[in-house]
């Protein structure tokens, strides 16, 4: 009768406990990261009663956490990667939308600007239509700087960005090294609820910095990034820091401070949201912004060369039409030499767009790409005489630089943002070709002035009147010097002009080339200036400027493009990575359902094994107290 009692009683709690354990799997169904939990139930040792053993019953041997760990972790590394892609993918589709939309992209304003210098040609002397050049441009420049603005936005974004993210990680990294230490302290008797918020905290982790996670034989969990660099082992969590890049004071970067040692990390160091920021920085962002810089300023360099080659209202030769800013070059924070490095655009067709870093090993110079570490070929010594070129880019070096000082080259970075309209007078648009020519009135040879063009503005002697007379129709001298030899449809060349003639010149003729003086309505030099923009002037003479900026609309959009395919790709290796892992460790209602129901009956049994046991008693009293 006592074992009766006995058995009844311990299949009650039993399956109190296992309806308990039901009923808490179904209060957190819809909780992120919560693995559900069976009771493991087992027989009690039996008792021997002479005749052989007797069973006790049931009792409780273990409330089990079920998860795989295989699943959590290929869905823990699913995590971290699609982190990483969906912010990869949300800031590349912003500038793709900033360069590709009508309103504040650049082709519209560009157009315009050429249109209104081709407008210039019909008419050179209109003040109406040269206002309109000087609007156009300044509205060019305007949107130049507008874009570069924008860019800047993003890195500052990037910048916040990564500091908020190493302080969360610095947050969660602490309280996972500190349930490590809980769990790992008693491991045999751990709360299964404490082991699913430990796999949330490393969730939200590898979620900012990519990885993963392994478990060691005392149950904590030591949580490692993309790069295999240590984020917390044991009871131990190591720091992200934030600093400044030693070249760019403006940019933020990266180390781990663990076990007294500081741990620089670069873009493959680190996936998740911040892998993201640092993949779309050097991925998406500079290249853009310095693409953006090499075409604000080939359009200014070769516009600027052309526009001095012509002559103003005033009669006066062409200045620069735009303001174009330098180079930039940065020394490392830990130069220890007085070397400064300027620099200028030398040769506007071999100008790169990438970063360079050059090195002083105490005797010469050498340079190399900032982001492969790629030797680029360097000329010169760095004298004003014979500067250093890279890239076409020249650099004069001052002061004195020591062994193992660097500087970082930019050639074009940010220079979008200042570039200017130089002049405010549109008098001041050389839209002349400088020097006219003309045939004598009694020539008696077929030829006839076909074109003159401007080879050498810095020429002294441009502007200063020339007599051509032939001697026969080979030979020509030019103020009385030569003889010189012509041959039938080449140019004459002198003092900085070209001078082509149709038809052939008899002996005795002659031709004369002077300045084309102020208020002329010629138009020469303006249909050289509209043709500017489909003038091969980039990447060694193969790429024109109109080129160049569907080049970038292109390379920004296809990068967005990618940025977007990746992350739905992964997207659907998350939601299957979810899907294996919700199917070992995630609630089925149906399922608990069917155990409640199932354990209600069984509870109901044992209770009603324990009214039997009670009747069996209340009988025997009654049959004693008789």
């Amino acid at each position: 009768m006592a074992n009766v009692l006995s058995t009844g009683t311990g299949a009650l709690i039993a399956f109190q406990r296992a309806l308990a354990t039901v009923s808490h799997n179904v209060a957190n169904v819809a909780t992120e990261g919560y693995s559900r939990q069976r009771v493991e139930l087992s027989t009690r040792s039996p008792t021997d009663m002479g005749y052989g053993y007797v069973g006790n019953g049931v009792q409780v041997a273990d409330v089990r956490r079920i998860a795989d760990q295989l699943a959590n972790t290929r869905l823990l590394e699913s995590g971290g990667e699609l982190a990483r892609a969906q912010q990869l993918s949300g800031l590349a589709s912003r500038v793709d939308s900033l360069f590709s939309d009508k309103a504040t992209g650049l082709a519209g304003v560009w157009s315009n600007f050429f249109d209104a210098t081709t407008g210039l040609t019909s008419n050179p002397a209109s003040a109406a239509a040269r206002e309109d050049v000087l609007a156009d441009a300044k509205s060019l420049t305007a949107r130049f700087k507008q874009l570069n603005n924008q860019l800047d936005s993003l890195s500052n974004e990037v910048n916040s960005g990564l500091r908020s993210s190493a302080e969360e990680v610095n947050r969660i990294g602490a309280e996972i090294a500190r349930l490590n230490g809980e769990i790992s302290s008693n491991p045999n008797s751990v709360s299964n609820d404490l082991l699913d918020q430990r796999d949330r905290l490393v969730s939200q982790m590898v979620g900012f910095t990519g990885g993963t996670a392994v478990q060691q034989g005392d149950g904590s969990l030591n949580v490692f990034t993309s790069g295999g660099q240590a984020l917390v082992v044991g009871n131990t969590s190591s720091k992200l820091t934030v600093a400044t890049d030693p070249y760019r004071p403006e940019r933020v970067r990266l180390a781990l401070d663990g076990n007294g040692q500081q741990i620089q990390l670069n873009d493959s160091s680190l996936g998740g949201k911040i892998g993201g920021l640092m993949d779309f920085r050097t991925d998406v962002l500079d290249p853009a912004q310095s693409e953006l810089g090499r075409i604000a300023v080939g359009l200014a360099d070769a516009f600027n060369q052309q526009h001095r080659a012509g002559m103003d209202l005033n009669g006066q030769m062409g200045t620069d039409f735009f303001n174009v800013p330098a180079p930039k070059v940065s020394g490392h924070a830990n130069n220890t030499g007085s070397a400064t490095l300027t620099a200028s655009v030398g040769d506007l067709s071999k100008l790169e767009s990438q970063n360079v870093v050059l090195k002083f090993d105490g005797t010469a110079w050498s340079a190399t790409r900032s982001d492969t570490g790629a030797n680029v070929p360097l000329t010169g010594t760095g004298t004003a005489a014979d500067p250093l070129v890279v890239n076409g880019v020249e650099l004069v070096v001052g002061g004195a630089p020591a062994n193992g000082d660097r500087f970082l080259l930019q050639p074009t970075a940010g220079a979008a943002g200042g570039i200017s309209v130089a002049i405010d007078d549109p008098n001041r648009i050389a839209a002349a070709t400088p020097v006219k020519a003309k045939a004598e009135l009694d020539n008696v040879g077929t030829g006839k002035v076909g074109s003159v063009k401007v080879t050498d503005s810095t020429n002294a002697n441009l502007l200063t009147p020339a007599d051509i007379e032939f001697i026969d129709g080979t030979q020509y001298t030019v103020n009385g010097a030569g003889p010189f030899t012509y041959t039938p449809g080449q140019p004459i060349n002198a003092n900085g002009w070209s001078l082509s003639l149709d038809g052939v010149p008899a002996a005795g003729d002659k031709f004369s080339v002077g300045s084309t003086g102020a208020g002329s309505s010629d138009n020469g030099n303006a249909i050289a200036l509209g043709n500017i923009d489909d003038a091969k002037a980039l990447n060694g003479g193969t790429v024109s400027l109109n080129g160049a900026i569907g080049g970038l609309t292109t390379s920004i959009g296809s990068a967005a493009r990618q940025a977007d395919y990746a992350a739905d790709a992964q997207q659907v290796l998350y939601d299957q990575a979810q899907a294996a892992r919700d199917s070992v460790s995630g609630v089925n209602l149906d399922e608990e359902a069917a155990n409640m129901l199932r354990f209600q009956q069984a509870y109901q049994a044992a209770a009603q094994v324990i009214s039997t046991a009670d009747t069996m008693f209340q009988s025997l009293l009654s049959a004693v107290g008789r």
